[in-house]
C-alpha cells in the first residue's frame, strides 16, 4: 500500500526539506518552552536540600 503522498509529482530537495524541518523545530521549541518554575513540592524539597548543604557536617 502506498503512502498518501506516493503519487505526488512535485518533490522538494533535501536542502529545502531540511530547512523546513529546522524552521518547524525552532517554532515548536519556542512555543513549547517549559515553565521554568518547579512545582511547589519540588521547590520545597530543593529549599530543604539547600538548607542541609549549608549545615556543618
Amino acid at each position: 500500500m502506498a503512502g498518501p503522498f506516493a503519487n505526488n509529482s512535485e518533490q522538494i530537495d533535501r536542502r529545502t526539506s531540511r530547512s523546513i524541518c529546522d524552521a518547524v523545530g525552532e517554532r515548536l521549541q519556542q512555543s513549547l518552552r517549559p515553565d521554568p518554575r518547579l512545582p511547589t513540592h519540588l521547590e520545597q524539597l530543593m529549599d530543604e536540600l539547600r538548607k542541609r548543604e549549608r549545615e556543618p557536617h
